[in-house]
This record gives C-alpha cells, sequence and structure tokens, in this order.
C-alpha cells in the first residue's frame, strides 16, 4: 500500500511539472474563446459585401449573446475538460463561419440545413469552390495557427529548462526519502486529498450555476435585441421570411442557424399546424381566379395553333440577358442566338425566379408553374409531394417525355424528382459517350448531338424534350483550344471567363439547331430556350466597363434577374422583341396554350405569354414588377425601406405606387409555399 501511495503521489508531481501552463487556464479560456469568436464573425460580415446591412451595437451583442449560447455548456466541464471542448468548438464554429462565407459568395446566401441536406454537391464543385476562397480567408484561422505557436514554443522551452528524468532517477530519490519524510508526505498528500475531494463536492454545483447563468446572460443578450427589433422595425418578419440575408440582419450568422434548425424541427420532426378554412378558400379562391383568366384566352388565335408540335426546351447555365446582340472588339458576343432572334419570340424582359436552388429551381419553377422555397431546393425537400408538371400533363396527352443532362442523375436529386414529374425518359450522364470533356462534364456541342440522337431515336413523335446545359458553369474556365472570343480588356478575368463560355454555349446552340434541321423535327418542333439564373459576378465595375455607362441600382437589380427568353415556332409566328415582363413560371401554361390543351383543372401561378391579361412577375426575394413600377426590397424585408422604381422614368417613385404590388408578390410567394409545404394539391384534387 506504501509503495502505490508512494508511485500516485510521484506521479502526480511528475504531471504537474509536465503540464504547460497554457493548458491550465481556469478563469480566462473561455473569454479568449468569446473574444476570438467575435471576431471571427465580425471577419464575416465585413467581407458579405451585402447592401444595407450594417452591425450596430445591438447586432454585436446579439453575435456575442449568440457565442455564449454555442458555448455556455463547457462551464459545466472541469479544466481541461473545458479547454479542450472549447478548443473543438472553435473548430466547428470556425468551419461554420468558413462554409457560409464560401456559399454566400456563390450563392448570395446562407447555408441552412435543405441546402446542407445536398452536401454531397459540395464535393461535386470542385474548382468552382477553390476560386471562392481568398487568401485574406487564413485569418479565420489565425488563432489556431498563434496558438499552435505558442503551444509549440513553450513546450521546446520546457524540455531546455527541465532535462528528462527517468523513472528510475525519480524512484532512486523517492526511496531516497526518510521514514520520517516519507510519512509526513503521505499524511500532507492524504490530508490534501481529503481537502480536494470536499472541495470537488462543491465545484460541480458552482460549474452547473455558472453554466446555467452564462445561458441566461447569452439568451438575454441574444432575444433581447431581437425581440427589440421585432417589436419595432422588424414586424412579422419570422412569419413571411422570404430572404434569408433579412433574416441574417436580425439574427447575426450564429442566430439565423439557431433559427434555422429550430424552423427546419419544427417543419419535419412536428405536426403542422394545420390551415384553417379560411386559408384554403383564400388559396382555391386565388387558383380559380388565375384559371379563369387563362380560359378566357381559348379563345385568341394563338389556342392550339401547334396542337401536335414536338416541344425542346433548352435551359442553359447563367445565360443572362444583358450581353444578348452585343458585341466585343467588333466581334458578336452571341452570334447564333442573334440570328435566330429574327425569326422567333424575343422576351427582352424574362426573369428568373430561384432561390437557393437555383438550377434546380429554375427547372422546377418552369414546368410546375410554382414559386420555389425561400430556402434549399423543392427537389431535394418535397419531391414525392403533389405538383401539375408539364412532363406529366404531356404524357398523359400523347407524348414521349424526356429529360437530358450530361451529369450526375443524383445531383439535386433528379433520379427521383424526374420520376415524380413524369418523365419518360431521364438521360444522365451514364448514358453519354464522354467524347468531349469540358469543364463540370460534357462540352454542351457533344451533349446537343447526342441528346438529338435519343430523342429522334426510333421517331417516337410528338415528344417533349427538357434538355440542361452545363459548360457555361461558374468557374468558367475553358481550356484555350475552345476560346474563340478576344474578350479585350477583360482577358484573364472572370468576367472575360464567363463572355468566353456563353460564346462556346452560343456556339453548341448553333449547332442543335441545324442538327434539328438534319433530323428533320425542326419544322414541326417549338423551340423554348432561357436562362436558368444569373452568372454570381457581382462585381457593378465590370458591368459598368462591359455596356459603356454607369449603373444605378435598378440596372443592376435587373441585370442579376433578367435571363433571356427566346420561342421559335414551327412557321416562325409571332417572330418580334417583346417588352412585356415575364418569367420562368410562365413556361408551363403558354406552351400548353400553344398545343391547345386547356390548363383551368391545373394549380399554375404564371402568366400566359400569349394571353392578353395584364403581367405581373414577382422574384423569391420580394422583389416584382408588372410592367410600370419595379420594386426592389430591402435587406430587412420592411416594405417602407424598400425602393420603388418607375420604369418609365427609371427613377424613384413614391412608394404607393409598389404597395399593391408588394402585397400581391407577399401572397403569391405565401400560397405557393404552403401549396409546396403541406402537399395542398394532394387535397385539392
Amino acid at each position: 500500500m506504501q509503495a502505490s501511495h508512494i508511485f500516485k503521489y510521484s506521479y502526480k508531481k511528475l504531471k504537474q511539472r509536465l503540464h504547460p501552463p497554457l493548458l491550465r487556464f481556469y478563469h480566462y479560456d473561455y473569454a479568449l474563446f468569446t473574444i476570438v469568436l467575435f471576431i471571427k464573425l465580425r471577419y464575416f460580415h465585413q467581407n458579405l459585401n451585402a447592401n444595407n446591412i450594417d452591425m450596430n451595437r445591438l447586432d454585436n451583442i446579439i453575435a456575442i449573446g449568440s457565442i455564449i449560447l454555442a458555448s455556455f455548456w463547457t462551464l459545466w466541464l472541469h479544466g481541461r475538460k473545458r479547454s479542450v471542448a472549447l478548443l473543438l468548438l472553435n473548430v466547428l464554429l470556425t468551419g461554420v463561419i468558413f462554409a457560409d462565407l464560401v456559399y454566400y459568395r456563390y450563392f448570395q446566401d446562407f447555408l441552412t440545413i435543405p441546402v446542407l441536406l445536398q452536401a454531397g454537391q459540395v464535393g461535386e464543385l470542385g474548382e468552382s469552390i477553390s476560386t471562392l476562397i481568398l487568401r485574406s480567408d487564413l485569418w479565420l484561422i489565425a488563432d489556431w495557427l498563434i496558438g499552435l505557436t505558442v503551444l509549440s514554443l513553450m513546450m521546446i522551452r520546457h524540455k531546455i529548462r527541465h532535462p528528462e528524468q527517468t523513472q528510475n532517477s525519480r524512484a532512486v530519490e523517492v526511496n531516497g526519502l526518510s521514514q520520517e519524510n516519507m510519512a509526513s508526505r503521505l499524511s500532507t498528500a492524504s490530508n490534501n486529498s481529503a481537502a480536494s475531494n470536499a472541495i470537488n463536492t462543491k465545484r460541480p454545483i458552482r460549474r452547473l450555476l455558472t453554466g446555467l447563468l452564462a445561458f441566461a446572460i447569452g439568451y438575454s443578450m441574444t432575444m433581447g435585441p431581437i425581440n427589440h427589433y421585432k417589436r419595432t422595425w422588424a414586424g412579422d418578419l419570422f412569419v413571411g421570411n422570404w430572404w434569408t440575408l433579412s433574416l441574417y440582419n436580425i439574427t447575426g450568422l450564429l442566430g439565423f442557424h439557431y433559427y434555422d434548425g429550430y424552423r427546419y424541427a419544427k417543419e419535419h420532426f412536428s405536426s403542422k399546424p394545420s390551415l384553417s378554412a379560411k386559408e384554403h378558400e383564400e388559396i382555391q379562391q386565388w387558383f380559380r381566379s388565375a384559371a379563369e383568366t387563362r380560359a378566357m384566352d381559348k379563345g385568341n388565335d394563338t389556342f392550339s395553333v401547334y396542337e401536335g408540335s414536338n416541344v425542346v426546351v433548352v435551359q442553359v447555365e447563367a445565360l443572362m440577358n444583358f450581353m444578348i446582340g452585343k458585341t466585343i472588339g467588333e466581334e458578336e458576343i452571341t452570334p447564333h442566338f442573334n440570328s435566330l432572334m429574327k425569326d422567333s419570340m424575343y422576351f427582352a424582359n424574362y426573369y428568373h425566379q430561384t432561390g437557393q436552388g437555383r438550377t434546380s429551381d429554375a427547372d422546377f419553377s418552369s414546368n410546375s408553374s410554382l414559386h420555389p422555397l425561400p430556402t434549399g431546393s423543392v427537389f431535394v425537400r418535397f419531391p414525392n409531394h403533389n405538383y401539375d408538371m408539364l412532363p406529366a400533363i404531356l404524357s398523359t396527352n400523347g407524348y414521349e417525355t424526356g429529360a437530358y443532362h450530361a451529369y450526375e442523375g443524383s445531383f439535386w436529386n433528379r433520379n427521383a424528382m424526374y420520376r415524380a414529374m413524369g418523365y419518360g425518359h431521364f438521360y444522365s450522364k451514364k448514358h453519354y459517350v464522354m467524347d468531349e470533356a469540358l469543364g463540370w462534364s460534357l462540352g454542351d456541342k457533344s451533349f446537343f448531338r447526342q441528346s438529338l440522337d435519343f430523342m429522334t431515336e426510333g421517331n417516337r413523335q410528338p415528344f417533349y424534350s427538357f434538355l440542361i446545359t452545363l459548360t457555361s458553369h461558374h468557374p468558367y474556365q475553358l481550356p484555350a483550344a475552345k476560346r474563340k472570343l478576344n474578350v479585350g480588356d477583360f482577358e484573364g478575368t472572370i468576367f472575360g471567363q464567363y463572355l468566353e463560355s456563353v460564346h462556346y454555349a452560343d456556339e453548341a446552340l448553333g449547332q442543335l439547331i441545324e442538327g434539328m434541321k438534319q433530323k428533320g423535327i425542326w419544322d414541326n418542333t417549338i423551340l423554348y430556350v432561357y436562362g436558368d439564373h444569373d452568372n454570381s459576378i457581382k462585381d457593378k465595375d465590370a458591368y459598368e466597363k462591359f455596356l459603356g455607362k454607369p449603373l444605378s441600382e435598378l440596372d443592376m437589380h435587373q441585370i442579376m434577374n433578367q435571363v433571356p427568353l427566346l420561342i421559335h415556332l414551327p412557321d416562325e409566328g409571332q417572330a418580334g422583341v417583346y417588352h412585356e415582363p415575364a418569367g420562368q413560371l410562365d413556361m408551363a401554361p403558354s406552351l400548353l396554350h400553344l398545343l391547345g390543351i386547356p390548363t383551368e383543372s391545373y394549380y399554375m401561378m404564371g402568366n400566359n405569354l400569349f394571353g392578353s391579361s395584364d403581367r405581373f412577375v414577382a422574384l423569391r426575394s420580394g422583389a416584382f414588377t408588372d410592367g410600370r413600377v419595379y420594386y426592389i426590397p430591402s435587406a430587412d424585408g420592411i416594405f417602407n425601406n424598400g425602393q420603388c422604381y418607375s420604369l418609365d422614368t427609371r427613377k424613384p417613385a413614391s412608394l404607393e405606387q409598389c404597395r399593391r404590388g408588394n402585397e400581391e408578390a407577399k401572397l403569391r410567394l405565401s400560397i405557393s409555399d404552403r401549396v409546396i409545404q403541406y402537399n395542398l394539391l394532394q387535397q385539392y384534387r
């Protein structure tokens, strides 16, 4: 027993000598953790480049409070365990901040749980992600580097000052003690152990109370200012949040993720509050009114004129409207598109209506005539819900239907979603010969050529073919052999690379048209070509330099939200330039109108581009236009803080001119969200 006590005593003393003081912070490690994380949140905010988002004192309090809420539990741990927990939490939260920053640079949005469910896509982004990481982001791990450096220096210093002592020499020292000294030390150790045990019985209670106090402080610092915002200018933002950036403006980054987690759990793991009879009536009445308007268009001269025609829809990656018809160095950027415009319908004010789902949102909205969700992708969140999808409707009317995309079928959950949408065939990457490896996958030229072979195989007509291109995807890095456009001063910039990629995509489109003529389907096919979303390049200076003029807030907002739409009809009918507003939700009802398929029984929200009714286009952010005014919402979501513009003068107009449209936009977005989330079409059948 005596030898055992001697060993424990010796080991304890050796342990005390070998432990660097850095690992024995009992009072300052938590404060240091809070300060470091706050600095990182400040860095994150300063790198957002978000208009109208400035951190004030209350926002700083929210940030600190949210850090405490994330870490208060570490105060229940003792000594080194707490330090290790804080270190791991530092790594975790730094990872969250970094991931949000990179995601925001590409999507102008924040990561949400539905987006994280698509995390398998992150690895697929490859070079696109690497171009979004800046050297200055090393500041996010500066504390790690400093900590590792200090720890290394302390360990080196310890080795220099305290040469290694073997256990044998230590044992000799212990054995050399006199019996009296040994008894005295053992007695002291025993007394210290008893005293330590007495203190330790109190410390768990003290740590528990300290942690609970920290939680109360963190909760007050976080929720106090947020509730103040809700009572004053934030209103019912948490009820109708159309834009995650506006939520961030209230909650801060960590608070946003707390709320997102709560919202997701409430949506998926708890029973939803049922809609009231009044809400159901409001929704159904809106759709009845829209259906009545479309029914009136059956009497015009374009209804059913192209009955039985094939339909080929091309959704072009990141194709934007600002460079259509433009030249650089006296060379057309989109010569084939420009040539096709001469005998086609070109919509000069066509808007993408996408949200976080980007390409999948454009796909969903165009085929369902419903808005995408404010967070995540419908393809991933609700693929098993009921929708009135264009391919399913055409299938029931005798059409062969197929989707074509030379990428992994699991990306955006397409394998499952395309079955639910009613496609008879889905040709993904595994169906294509990779004879033109380019960018993310197969080059557009080979993609169009092989897709034409698939859709004309067996002469199955009429058919509906939905093609999604890929070569003009961010980061727009074509190999030198494929770059044929001289971009002048934009050489070597991402803006110049984008123009080169679009020039290639345009050439591929020209080859598609020639292929359709050679296959003998051109004269019996409606060709519908549009861009899916913006190019994620927000640099205003680049657009001003390209267009040769200063740009207003209205100009930039329209540039980033307008994509081209071109409709070529078999007899080249209706050719011309159309300036009325239009959006991606308009595709399904418009094509069904041309094919003579009534739409009154379908729950669709888009305009009929061949009808006579007034147009209204709402964007996912809450922006809208009716062709007369254009409303840009503020980051905080408050109507009075937004901007209303007259499209006649392109100058700011009275907010009252946009009030009714704002209410209509909010209503449409709300109705669409409820239809999707509550699977209302299943109930309404």
